[in-house]
Formats: structure tokens, C-alpha cells, sequence
């Protein structure tokens, strides 16, 4: 700073020296050849002042800059995955749900080396969901899935090769029935596309308890000439933790249509099962994917209100 003062002091003495100078020049040239001892004087002050201005220069030093590591919510939005877009505000309940249904019957049906089908069934199922927006752009919920079977084979025959050779399935009386239920727990953060408000995308991770039942009764040929059957009775719990992204578009104002698909689970099953009442057997299963599961794929509407 004391630099600067005496820079400005110099500059200042410079200026009304060659103002007086000039004056002097406006006023006549009698000064000058009266005066040549002041015009030195001038010369060497404004000399002066040009050389401590220099010097002040070359001593300022530079500045040495230091880079500063971004936050992690400053990388989070360098990256795109932050955004001060609004698409979900704080405090928004979001319902919504999937729901399916169907029914087939078959009577006399051919399908590849399957002849003479006759069968009936149908499949239910729907799962409601209920969520909340903590914070911007974030949701937590439940959601609960409710799913029920039925098939019923009366006859159907399954043949390999010819003659002698040849192997004949014949399948006169098969019926099953079961029910299985799911509640899930969920976390879903939104990235909004670009800039508007009616795209984003999500990953949505899960928390799956599942759980369910079976009834089997087939026929088992004759005895005595009386038909004889089997059945079976099956329980089953599993858990399992999944990520399914996807993506939501609106298509009013707070309606929107939602598409998403598996991607990663880990899963665990055990299912006990009870033969005629007597048998008894077990079964348990793992399992660790990382792929897109076809089977997962979900499309639903959910309301933002």
C-alpha cells in the first residue's frame, strides 16, 4: 500500500509540474530563456516519476493461485446429478399402482409338440403405492403387490419320436392354485432432463419381503380301478434388496405414466412343502444378478399431489 501512495504521490507531482510547464509555454517564451534551471527541474520530475512507476511494477509480485477441490454437492452438479430444477418439491404425496388381469381357456390346442390341450386359467394381480418427498427431487414409500393364479389342465399330451422309440407324456387331470404377496420399502431420487420439468429419470432402490402359497392336486393313474390323485401344499418367504431405474414423463399436470426395469438384485427364497400330508422337503435359494430382467419391467400412472 505504501507503494501505491507514492506512486499517486509521483503521478500527481508529474501532472502539475507539466501543467505549470505548459501555462509557462501559453504564456510566452520569455519564461523558458528566464527560467531554464525550472524546465530541468520539471524534465527530471516527470523522469522521475516514470522510473518509480516502473519500479513499483516490477515489484509487485504475482499472486500464486491455489485450486480449490470442489464439494461433493459441487461435483454432484458438475456431473448432472444435482440440479437446481425442481421436478418433485418438498412435502408431495405421490400415489400410484399397477394392476393386471388375465384369462385364457384352450380346447383342443396344438402348441409345438404339446397336442390335444384343454386347460383354463387366469392371473391377477396389483400393487398400490404411497410415497412422500422428503426433500427436493427425492422420495421414500411403500408399496404393497398382491398376485393370484389359477391353471387347470384336463388333458394334454407331450410326444417324442416314433414307434417304439418314441416317448408319450399323457397328462389327464392337473390343477394349482396359489396366491403370493409383496410389501416393499423404496427410496427414489429424480434427475430432471435438461431443464424442464415434465422428464426425469430415477433409480429406485428396494427393500422386497415376499411371501406366498400353493395348492397342487394332479391326477396319479388308477388303483383298483378308482382314479388316485396327489397333491401338494407349499409355503413360501423370501427377501431380497434390488435397484430398478426408470424413467417418468407427465402427461397432465399432476399425472404422470412411470416405466421401469430391474437391474440388480440379491435375493433369498425357502420354500417348504408338504406332500399328501405325510412327506415333507424343503428348498432354498440365492441368487445375485446383474442384468436387465424382462420379468421386472413396470408400467404404471402415479398421481403427484
Amino acid at each position: 500500500m505504501k507503494k501505491v501512495y507514492s506512486l499517486l504521490l509521483m503521478l500527481a507531482v508529474a501532472t502539475t509540474a507539466m501543467a505549470q510547464q505548459t501555462e509557462d509555454i501559453n504564456g510566452g517564451t520569455a519564461l523558458q530563456a528566464e527560467s531554464p534551471t525550472a524546465a530541468t527541474a520539471l524534465v527530471g520530475a516527470e523522469q522521475l516519476a516514470i522510473s518509480g512507476m516502473a519500479q513499483s511494477v516490477e515489484s509487485v509480485e504475482p499472486v500464486a493461485t491455489q485450486s480449490v477441490e470442489p464439494t461433493p454437492n459441487e461435483a454432484r452438479r458438475q456431473r448432472g446429478f444435482s440440479t437446481d430444477n425442481c421436478f418433485v418439491p418438498k412435502g408431495q404425496w405421490v400415489f400410484g399402482g399397477t394392476a393386471s388381469y388375465s384369462v385364457h381357456r384352450n380346447k383342443d390346442y396344438k402348441f409345438l409338440i404339446i397336442d390335444n390341450i384343454n386347460s383354463e386359467g387366469y392371473t391377477l394381480k396389483v400393487s398400490p403405492m404411497i410415497a412422500i418427498a422428503p426433500c427436493k427431487n427425492m422420495t421414500v414409500g411403500v408399496r404393497f403387490g398382491y398376485g393370484r393364479s389359477m391353471l387347470s389342465v384336463d388333458s394334454g399330451s407331450l410326444s417324442f419320436g416314433e414307434g417304439d422309440t418314441g416317448v408319450n407324456i399323457n397328462v389327464d387331470y392337473y390343477h394349482q392354485i396359489k396366491h403370493n404377496y409383496t410389501g416393499t420399502l423404496f427410496w427414489r431420487p429424480y434427475i430432471p432432463l435438461g431443464r424442464s420439468n415434465r422428464f426425469a429419470i430415477f433409480a429406485e432402490v428396494q427393500l422386497n419381503v415376499s411371501g406366498g402359497q400353493s395348492k397342487l392336486v394332479a391326477a396319479n393313474g388308477e388303483v383298483a380301478g378308482i382314479p388316485d390323485y396327489r397333491g401338494s401344499y407349499s409355503e413360501s418367504l423370501g427377501a431380497s434388496i434390488a435397484l430398478q431405474p426408470g424413467i417418468v414423463a407427465f402427461i397432465t399436470n399432476n399425472t404422470a405414466l412411470e416405466l421401469s426395469i430391474g437391474v440388480f438384485g440379491i435375493g433369498y427364497d425357502r420354500t417348504t412343502q408338504l406332500r399328501n400330508q405325510v412327506d415333507e422337503g424343503t428348498m432354498e435359494s440365492t441368487d445375485i444378478n446383474f442384468n436387465i430382467n424382462l420379468l421386472s419391467i413396470g408400467f404404471g400412472f402415479a398421481f403427484y399431489l
